[in-house]
Order: C-alpha cells, then structure tokens, then sequence
C-alpha cells in the first residue's frame, strides 16, 4: 500500500485518491496536477481539453459501477416554451411536412401522390427547428466562452482567427468525444433538507464537502461531478413556470468551489441542474479574479481549464433513489460550427 501511494503522489494524485471510490480510474490521469489542474497542457491545436483523459480502461472501470442495469434519464424535455437563460435565443418547432396540414406540400415529389403510385397514401411527418445550442440539457463546449480584449476561447484560439458567422471552426461540439465516466451527484439541496436552494445561493466548498461526507462519496481524478440545487423538480413537462425556476437557477457554485473541484478533487467535468451552474450575479471577487467578468466560473472552467460545463441536468430521480455514484454517459449531437449539445439525453447507469 504504501509503494502505491508513493506512485499516486508522484502522479500527482494525493493519497485521498487511494481509497476513495472509484480510485480505480486515478492512475490514468496522465495531465492532471493537483493544485493546478488541467490548464492547456494538451499541445497548441488540442481541441479536447480535460476529455482527452477518456481511455478504455477508464471508461471500463466506470461501466463497472453499472451492477444493477438501471437507467436513470438526466434530460430535461423541451419545447417553445420551455425556460431559458435570458441570453440565449428562443427556439420553434415547425411541421414541415404532416399528413394533417401538409397533404398539399407532399405532393410536391412525385413519388408521393396517387398517380406516382402511392395509391395508400403513405405520407410523414418532419419538423423544422430552430433552435439556440444552449437550451435544456446541455454541454457547454470549449468554444462557447470568449475572454480578454482578443476574444480568446481555450487553448488561446481567437474569433479574428476562428469565428464566423457559420458557427467556431476551432473546438466546436464535433471535438467532444463521447464520455463514458464515472459519475458523482452531488446534493447540496438534499443535504440542507430544502426543496431548492434560494435565489442567488453560493455553493462553497464547505456545501461540497458536507454533502459528499453526508454521501459517503468523494469526487476523484476523472469524475463528472454533478451539483443538485433542486431547479429541476420545477421544470415539470416542459420547463414552462418561468417564474418558479427563475429563482432556483441564479443559485451554484462560486470560483472557489469550481478551483476545489477542478485543483483538489480533479473532476474531468463539472454541471448541474440549471440552466448556468453558477451563482448569479457572480461575487464582486470572483469576477475581478479573472479579471473582470459576469461568469467567472465559466472563464476558469472552459477557456482556463477546458473543463465542459454539463448544464440542466435532471438529477431529481437520483436523489429520489440516493444514488449518487454512477456510469454517467452522453453524446452530443455533432453539429458542426455550434458550441454547445443541446437538447441531450445524458444517462446515469446504476
């Protein structure tokens, strides 16, 4: 044990590592320093960032924790209606193409109409979306935050270079890889015994620690961790009472907790249950912190860090059932140009 625990120092990992669950993963994080984090380690055209430490022996260890077969659905469903930051456009589903109200439009293809031998009247149904890259569940990609008087995103790549009015062309949702982790929710609401956490709430690294003690759980090197505020349990069929979550989705994290987590604790990535993960407005001290900024967090996590930001993830059936350690699992679509996953289904394997 202690021949281990010397090769974890050396790697940077700490001995608190060692016996926590799912310390199988640790050894594989070849870039993480603690007390520093991950940075732009990866070379001057990586496009990853923290991901890059998805192996297969990593994303085996964290399929192991799956013992039981159950799936726990982490999206949130969304339509017209459906809540969203301020600073993020609307979105529409159109029928483009119906049997009720687009008989006339599947005419136009020949092959559609009684004479073209569709004498059954087969016809279909398509939508048109238009829709932002950062609505319900989400990851924020790398490319998403800009900073400084250059409009930098990570790795130091800059709009003047990168941007365009068709979507980035540097880090977009297309670089994400799929993520197979071990997965950690960690549930401040539930250990404060509140519905929700208040409008505005800072969640600091004292909120983490008694949670995860209160858990018998602990973030490791490698780990998505997941932040219950309890926003979602008020999102209801389509996030439609604008007003009941309004309140809830300013609370989160500070730039203190994202370092801990990010410097001490190592998580490969770092979300919530609201629509921005942290607490907004941002404290006068964290904004200056990076700078000046309205989402500090943001800064440090995606262009200092490459940490991905998971956001409205829907964690009311894992606090329900007190699981707060699994397979966590999501794709992105991979549309190329756009910033962020949109609309996902992200799962939690039990």
């Amino acid at each position: 044990m202690k021949g281990l625990t010397r090769l974890l120092l050396a790697a940077g990992l700490g001995v608190a590592a060692i016996a926590a669950p799912g310390a199988a993963q640790d050894a594989g994080m070849k870039r993480w320093k603690q007390g520093t984090g991950w940075g732009w380690v990866w070379g001057p055209e990586d496009e990853v960032g923290a991901l890059n430490e998805l192996t297969d022996a990593s994303r085996l260890a964290a399929l192991r924790l799956a013992t039981r077969g159950q799936a726990y659905d982490l999206g949130l469903p969304y339509d017209r209606n459906s809540y969203r930051w301020p600073g993020h456009s609307p979105g529409e589903i159109i029928s483009f193409r119906s049997p009720g109200h687009g008989v006339q439009q599947q005419r136009d293809l020949a092959f559609t109409t009684p004479e073209g031998g569709n004498t059954g009247h087969t016809r279909w149904h398509s939508n048109v979306l238009f829709m932002n890259d950062n609505v319900a569940t989400q990851i924020d990609g790398l490319a998403h935050i800009t900073h400084g008087a250059d409009n930098h995103w990570y790795n130091g790549f800059r709009e003047d270079q990168w941007g365009g009015d068709f979507g980035v062309r540097k880090a977009d949702v297309t670089k994400i890889p799929p993520i197979v982790a071990r997965g950690v929710m960690i549930d401040v609401a539930g250990q404060k015994g509140v519905e929700s956490l208040p409008a505005n709430y800072e969640i600091t690294v004292a909120d983490l620690e008694a949670a995860l003690r209160a858990q018998n759980v602990d973030v490791t090197p490698g780990t998505v961790a997941l932040i219950r505020t309890g926003t979602a349990r008020y999102w209801g069929e389509n996030g439609g009472d604008h007003a009941k979550i309004a309140g809830p989705d300013t609370a989160g994290i500070g730039l203190s907790a994202a370092r801990w987590l990010v410097e001490q604790k190592g998580a490969l990535a770092v979300g919530s249950d609201t629509s921005g993960l942290e607490c907004l407005p941002p404290r006068p001290a964290d904004s200056q912190a990076v700078g000046g900024s309205f989402n500090p967090v943001h800064v440090y996590l995606l262009v200092n860090q490459g940490v991905h930001i998971m956001e409205f993830h829907n964690l009311e059936r894992l606090a329900a059932d007190r699981v707060y350690e699994f397979a966590y699992v999501a794709t992105t679509n991979a549309i190329r140009g756009s910033v962020a996953g949109t609309a996902l289904r992200p799962m939690a394997l039990r």
